[in-house]
């Protein structure tokens, strides 16, 4: 692919963005505060989910493994 098709890409997921989210009609300093927001929510889902999920996917196969008959962990 070259950098043209790439970049017309970009730009048309991000038109994409903007219809979706209604925010191309949104002045300029209020799709700022818009897109902060959006970006600020979405980086905290993804560090929630990179934290805690693994934790509880370990958790519930810790649980399921037990009630199916898994080998009990030693206690030593």
């Amino acid at each position: 692919m070259d950098m043209k098709r790439v970049k017309d890409y970009i730009y048309w997921l991000y038109y994409q963005y903007l219809l979706i989210t209604c925010s191309y009609v949104l002045e300029p300093w209020e799709q700022s505060m818009f897109h902060t927001i959006t970006v600020t929510v979405f980086a905290m889902v993804v560090y929630t989910a990179y934290v805690f999920v693994p934790i509880h996917i370990r958790l519930a196969f810790e649980f399921f493994s037990q009630i199916f008959g898994g080998q009990p962990e030693s206690t030593v």
